[in-house]
């Protein structure tokens, strides 16, 4: 029973282990994690477009639920630039202007977001980690920066854009600087100047902090409401009050697909930050169970009136480099916000808006790589075509519309490389050893026998590919009149029974038995005995001989080179 409620609540385990030499570490991490997340979170309010206390109960109640269900140590969850972006993106013109709507429509994404991290788990679809692969997600996040800091310059500079998309946006911006508000102009300038000497005098302090609490004590102490610096007005604290919704249900089909695709962004997106701490520490972590704590934490902070929430890659970094060890890190830094939220709130409403657009537009920055996404042009062009379609999608057809863009261009990648993957002729080199024939010469056909491998799995879609490979490398021979037998190795490409697959392999025989040469599988022995039975397909001297690897294959074929017989594992791993 024990182990049940450990293996639901990984956290638990660690929390009732704790060692008290581990609570010093964990506290120091737990106040920078705080110091850092509060005028994020408040910031990210604002992109999302509801009210700050929104942002610091978006911290709370997640936070509190990832320490108990997810396996990482290190890893803090709360509001992050590129989900914020996504939420505004779709739930804005929804809203069409009504704030409380904005809001509670904020709150159903972020509970069907959650509910679809759920359900992902319970289907054991931690594999989406790798679903998205990094170019698509470098363009993507590199994409969402480049728009969430073109749409703060209006905050910064004390103007409202007109334009929704970001094209627009950038070729009114000459027409928009004669607009520019002087005020808010030089409460940027101080902004900026608070933050770099922060950085330069004390950099572990929490920089983004210092500079929004002085630009709110100078808008308090001066009155500068006067010279229409606009600040982020009244913050309702205390604790959050659920409210029906106002909106037609009609609406919530419009976030059904949006939802989706911000629980595989957002999921991709923590793991990718999750792993990396997690190897840097020394342990694993398991991508099922934290889908479905990113499922719990985002249904939580629905649940407390918060918006969705994911793995915050610079907060996890300050925990790791505070020497945070265990998850009570979340639970302390929540409680410390929490106190914010309850009791604190009435200071929060002098903050300058040109603060947190600041604060945003530094954090956005930090997220820009566009230098990575240009070296891969270097590395693997292929790969930079990805990140720059995906990166070019956000910026000129819009957040929601990429990212659909980037999963397609996801699933495409991978059914392209099954569909179209690497194969190999084999031969033997002088220590009677199976390997690919290539330029080197290490290894050399065998004679009479033509040794084929396919590098994915079959299936109905790549089976007409394989025929036709199989046929152009076989006619490729410079003379294959000696040629006896066909081998197939069977162990990377027969991986399950599909009958297309099988009506082609008896396609196959029957053009090889035409040209007096047999077809033999290599591999699976019982697998194929099995699904050649169900087919209904011959086996043996009638049919498609089969045999239990490759090396039994060659020596029953008679060969004069020496044939090597290695165990299985070394079988597997037969050099390219």
């Amino acid at each position: 029973m024990i182990s049940r409620l450990y293996n639901f609540m990984p956290g638990l385990n660690t929390l009732l282990h704790y060692e008290r030499k581990w609570f010093a570490d964990d506290v120091r991490a737990a106040l920078s994690v705080a110091a850092v997340a509060l005028p994020v979170a408040i910031a990210y309010a604002q992109l999302t477009g509801v009210n700050a206390a929104v942002g610091l109960y978006s911290c709370i109640l997640p936070m509190i639920l990832y320490a108990l269900f997810g396996t990482s140590r290190q890893l803090i969850v709360g509001p992050d630039a590129a989900t914020c972006a996504v939420i505004a993106a779709v739930v804005t013109p929804l809203a069409a202007g009504d704030s409380f709507k904005h809001w509670q429509l904020v709150v159903t994404m972020t509970a069907m977001t959650g509910f679809w991290c759920f359900i992902a788990s319970r289907f054991k679809l931690g594999v989406l980690a790798d679903f998205l692969s990094k170019p698509i997600l470098m363009g993507l996040l590199n994409g969402v920066a480049i728009t969430i800091i073109v749409g703060q310059f209006s905050k910064i500079l004390g103007f409202t854009f007109d334009e929704k998309y970001l094209l627009e946006r950038l070729a009114a911006i000459p027409t928009y600087l004669s607009h520019t508000h002087i005020p808010t102009l030089l409460m940027t300038f101080f902004t900026i100047a608070v933050y770099f000497t922060m950085k330069r005098l004390k950099p572990t302090w929490p920089a983004s902090m210092f500079a929004i609490a002085f630009g709110a004590i100078l808008v308090w102490l001066f009155n500068l409401k006067q010279f229409d610096i606009n600040t982020i007005g009244t913050v309702t604290g205390g604790l959050p009050v659920f409210h029906l919704p106002v909106y037609d249900f009609g609406i919530i089909r419009e976030l059904v697909v949006p939802a989706l695709n911000l629980a595989i962004v957002s999921f991709v997106s923590m793991m990718l930050t999750a792993r990396s701490f997690a190897a840097k520490n020394g342990y694993d972590i398991d991508a099922d169970k934290e889908f479905r704590a990113l499922g719990i934490a985002n249904i939580g902070s629905a649940l407390s009136q918060g918006f969705a929430v994911s793995g915050a890659d610079s907060r996890t970094a300050v925990n790791d480099d505070s020497g945070g060890k265990t998850q009570l890190v979340s639970i302390i830094a929540a409680g410390i916000i929490a106190i914010i939220a309850l009791f604190l709130t009435a200071p929060l409403e002098f903050i300058p808006s040109a603060a947190l657009g600041v604060v945003l537009i530094i954090a956005s920055i930090h997220l820009l790589d566009l230098k990575a996404v240009w070296q891969l042009k270097r590395k693997d062009k292929h790969a930079f075509y990805l990140a720059l379609a995906t990166l070019f999608a956000v910026l000129f057809i819009g957040v929601i519309p990429g990212i659909t863009l980037a999963v397609l261009l996801g699933l495409f990648q991978f059914i392209r490389t099954v569909m179209r993957p690497t194969d190999n002729v084999l031969g033997v080199d002088v220590k009677g050893v199976v390997r690919s024939l290539d330029t080197t010469d290490k290894a050399k056909a065998v004679q009479g026998v033509f040794i084929y491998r396919f590098n994915s799995p079959l299936t109905y879609f790549n089976a007409g590919y394989f025929k036709r490979r199989l046929l152009e490398q076989y006619a490729r021979q410079k003379d294959d009149t000696q040629t006896q037998c066909v081998i197939i190795d069977a162990v990377p490409c027969f991986t399950h029974l599909d009958l297309s697959v099988m009506a082609m392999l008896a396609d196959l025989d029957m053009i090889f038995k035409k040209r007096d040469i047999r077809l033999e599988l290599a591999g699976r022995k019982r697998q194929l005995l099995t699904w050649f039975e169900i087919a209904g397909m011959t086996t043996g001297k009638e049919g498609i001989y089969i045999h239990s690897d490759l090396y039994v294959a060659l020596r029953k074929n008679s060969v004069s080179q020496p044939i090597k017989q290695v165990d299985l594992f070394e079988e597997s791993q037969i050099a390219p």
